[in-house]
């Protein structure tokens, strides 16, 4: 099931892949951020590390290798990045997750 409209209406974030691979809608704090990430295409996340962030699956598949550890995770399964760890995945196309991260600006907001 897609996402519901009003969180679709939300603001998008600037993210370094095109608008056709990956939809995002964010709500921002001073604290932290949300985001809603569709992935419409397969695609393969490359190693990078940043601030901590906790994450959901709510629909599809996410292959990651976190900090050299490599586990699928599925609709239902959390996972959670400690900061500075190093992390890549592989993401099927329909996958749907929600993220969380302690960086109010790990992406800026678009517009």
């Amino acid at each position: 099931m897609p996402y519901p409209d009003f969180i679709k209406a939300l603001p998008s974030i600037d993210v370094p892949f095109p608008e056709d691979v990956v939809q995002t809608a964010v709500v921002r704090s001073d604290d932290g951020l949300v985001v809603f990430f569709t992935f419409l295409k397969d695609m393969e996340l490359p190693a990078h590390s940043h601030g901590a962030q906790w994450g959901t699956v709510v629909e599809g598949q996410i292959e990651f290798t976190i900090g050299g550890e490599t586990k699928l995770y599925k609709a239902g399964d959390s996972y959670s990045i400690p900061a500075g760890i190093e992390h890549c995945a592989v993401i099927q196309a329909g996958t749907r997750v929600i993220d969380v991260f302690a960086e109010a600006d790990r992406y800026p907001i678009k517009g």
